[in-house]
């Protein structure tokens, strides 16, 4: 199995994406470049966070017109595995990708701390090793992680299990407390109707290891390799 990552001017995480796959995976990688129109033949693509062009029109606006989101575009409706993180979902909601939208953070403040997530479907490539309920503990830092949709949208995403994570108690209690960015119903991580597109805020890829404080975000990549081995 080959992994890419995508690389746009102003992105921070790709390296530390990368690392997960060739250093702890083992499995081949590869960047790809803003401008490329080829996945180079991946199985799986990652978006990384970072501040793909600056953020400066609006975070993911501008990376949504890029040569490797149309590629990447296409992949996703062909059925290929596709994972954003951070600026990554961002720029998938942006894309259409996934619905809705990341706002401000509810208290306006950038924030990078630990946070606690409840595994709300373990019907995904992104979730089948975990367990529905489990609580995660892994880092976020973000200034626009405030998930919106409209009611429709939320209703639609809840009656078809596409809610992928919420922002929990270390018990896994779902609290107004435990929501760092005032995402709607403390919603962390979502699905796309085919399951195979998952944004997430927090970043599993600086949570893999437990030298980094929590090991907890490489269930996720595990995932994603169980998914691809058993195709």
């Amino acid at each position: 199995m080959k992994f890419g990552v995508v690389v746009f001017p102003g992105s921070n995480c790709d390296h530390d994406t990368y690392d997960v796959i060739a250093q702890v995976a083992r499995q081949p990688v590869t960047f790809l470049w803003h401008d490329s129109e080829a996945l180079d033949g991946v199985d799986a693509v990652l978006v990384p966070g970072g501040f793909a062009y600056g953020d400066y029109l609006r975070t993911g606006a501008i990376a949504r017109f890029s040569p490797v989101m149309q590629a990447v575009k296409r992949f996703a409706a062909g059925g290929g595995l596709v994972l954003g993180i951070c600026n990554g979902f961002q720029i998938l909601t942006e894309a259409g990708l996934l619905p809705g939208a990341l706002m401000r953070n509810a208290g306006l403040k950038y924030i990078c701390k630990q946070v606690h997530l409840r595994v709300e479907t373990t019907d995904s490539p992104f979730t089948n090793q975990l367990k529905k309920g489990e609580v995660l503990k892994i880092p976020i830092g973000h200034m626009e992680g405030n998930y919106f949709c409209e009611p429709e949208e939320l209703a639609r995403l809840e009656a078809e299990d596409r809610v992928a994570f919420r922002y929990a108690t270390a018990k896994g209690e779902i609290t107004q407390d435990a929501n760092p960015n005032g995402s709607l119903s403390n919603i962390a991580g979502i699905l796309n109707q085919g399951r195979n597109v998952l944004g997430m805020m927090p970043h599993p890829d600086r949570s893999s290891e437990a030298l980094l404080g929590s090991a907890d975000g490489w269930g996720i990549f595990a995932s994603v390799m169980e998914a691809l081995a058993a195709k």
